[in-house]
């Protein structure tokens, strides 16, 4: 591999993804076969400033180089060689998000990520005048908001887009992204591909009620499928990433994405009755649609795949802290005893022992909620654990409840789907940290979901990766290719999975304890008005 490696470095063959996330760029160099060769990351965290989160434009073109800085460290160590020429090249970032210019390229206002929640009035105003559901953090809410608050600002907005569109445009010096990045900044036609016209129409008529003289389409990008021409890395482009100046330019460039289709890629979850859970910090379920849904709901946002097809998209802020807060507390308790605690091992041993709990977890309830849930329509969040007088406390009960506290929302708005909208799934991969123990996280998620759970061994390597296997598809692709038969012949052929399917009982065990999770989120909305 290392030969081959080199070689295709040093031939200017190899193809790099980097991904934005909100707390680490990553970039991942792979060859023609989407095998990673080489790595580089950059730690960084958001900023609150003046009501805003925000990433400042300083650190996001420092962050870049620096994460590019060490792939090229990464390469040399390994191979001895020096990363100057690539094939093709993939940008990916946290979706949603504000970030406006001016006519010179200036930007108007700091960057305003997607985790504010500064836009309620516009987005429910704008989810009725649609009869679409548009969430807060997507970037139309945000740019209608400025406007209801007559921000100055807008009236010189003469181009909006996402970070991963910033930089595409920084790359390439073209206003365009990928499909399933723009369905994160305004609703999209499937049928073509595009924003949708009548849609657009309506959001004109406001713009010029408001006095402003630009349309969206003057100010927002052009929306492009995965596979199609997204330009080349210009020479200013190449020195933007590599500021030794050492890349050089001339490389393809994928239509941009968000964090969202890369990991759907990475997980082989595009093609239709396909779908992925990601479950770390926050959690989230998508699944593509044979159809769209019957009505509106709040609690599903719809977004597309890469390549254009209709998701369902459940997303919940809360999943895991809640439940490491506690093995935190079980690794104190255990070095009081003057225990050296490894942390796998008791995520491992914990985890497992959940598994021995009862079905129902015995009368004890957790919520994991640190902050606010638009699932379950809660603006704020307290973590709390309660139980019934005669609950049966015991470790594995305790841990098996706070397993399913992490997936009990994701449950509600995914019964949305697979219930009420009856949305047929026929595979569901899982990725994320909940799923590092083997087999208990696959089983809680087939319990919570019925319906069986697989994880690749891939599912580690993350959006980046992802971004660098749709840079690939960009320049292998043969006529009529698409992107989902990409995937299943070229990329995950012969790849190992492990699919669990939960037992009937577990299902039904997991039904009861999300009856009782519902019916005592009265106790959460309390202890929110009481412990502040």
């Amino acid at each position: 591999m290392s030969e081959s490696a080199k070689k295709l470095i040093e031939d200017g063959k190899a193809v790099l993804g980097i991904e934005f996330g909100s707390t680490r760029i990553k970039a991942v160099l792979v060859d023609e076969n989407n095998n990673p060769i080489a790595s580089g990351s950059h730690e960084w965290e958001n900023h609150f400033e003046n009501g805003v989160w925000t990433y400042p434009m300083d650190e996001i073109h420092a962050g870049l180089k620096s994460c590019y800085k060490d792939l090229k460290k990464d390469v040399s160590e390994k191979y001895g060689v020096k990363l100057t020429r690539l094939a093709a090249v993939g940008i990916s970032a946290m979706m949603h998000g504000y970030l406006a210019f001016d006519k010179n390229g200036k930007l108007l206002v700091p960057f305003r990520t997607w985790r504010n929640t500064i836009t309620e009035e516009a987005a429910a105003k704008l989810t009725a005048l649609f009869n679409y559901n548009i969430p807060q953090r997507w970037s139309i809410a945000h740019l209608y908001q400025a406007i209801l608050n007559k921000e100055p600002h807008v009236k010189d907005i003469a181009f909006q887009t996402t970070l991963a569109g910033y930089i595409h445009y920084m790359l390439t010096g073209r206003k365009v992204m990928g499909v399933g990045e723009a369905s994160g900044m305004f609703p999209i036609d499937t049928a073509t591909g595009d924003f949708d016209a009548s849609m657009v129409s309506k959001f004109d008529e406001l713009l010029k009620k408001e006095g402003l003289t630009y349309t969206l389409k003057d100010i927002f990008p052009t929306v492009l499928s995965a596979g199609e021409d997204a330009g080349t890395l210009t020479k200013e482009g190449a020195l933007f990433i590599d500021e030794d100046g050492e890349l050089e330019a001339g490389a393809k460039v994928a239509p941009c994405e968000g964090d969202a289709g890369t990991g759907m890629v990475a997980t082989n979850a595009v093609k239709v009755r396909t779908g992925n859970v990601s479950a770390g910090t926050s959690v989230f379920a998508m699944v593509v649609l044979e159809k769209p849904l019957s009505k509106v709901y709040e609690e599903i946002d719809l977004v597309t795949t890469p390549s254009g097809d209709l998701v369902g998209m459940v997303h919940c802020n809360n999943c895991t802290s809640d439940l490491n807060a506690w093995v935190g507390l079980f690794k104190e308790s255990l070095e009081a005893y003057g225990v050296s605690v490894d942390m796998n091992k008791l995520f491992g041993t914990l985890y497992n022992k959940a598994l021995e709990g009862d079905k129902d977890c015995g009368g004890l309830i957790s919520f994991n909620y640190f902050s606010g849930e638009g699932v379950t329509h809660f603006d704020e969040g307290r973590p709390l654990f309660v139980r019934e007088q005669n609950a049966k406390v015991n470790l594995a009960n305790f841990m098996r409840s706070n397993l399913y506290a992490s997936l009990a929302t994701l449950k509600i708005g995914c019964d949305i789907l697979l219930k009420q909208e009856g949305v047929k799934v026929d595979s569901i991969t899982g990725h994320g940290g909940l799923f590092k123990t083997k087999g208990v996280g696959q089983t809680i998620l087939s319990a919570a979901l019925n319906t069986p759970v697989s994880v690749m061994e891939t599912a580690g390597e993350g959006g980046a990766w992802g971004m660098a296997v749709l840079a690939n598809y960009l320049i292998q692709k043969e006529q009529g290719e698409t992107l989902p038969d990409y995937l299943n012949n070229k990329v995950f052929a012969g790849m190992k999975a492990e699919t669990l399917t939960a037992s009937p009982e577990d299902v039904k065990g997991f039904d009861e304890y999300a009856k009782k999770y519902a019916e005592a989120l009265a106790v959460e909305r309390a202890a929110i008005g009481a412990v502040k």
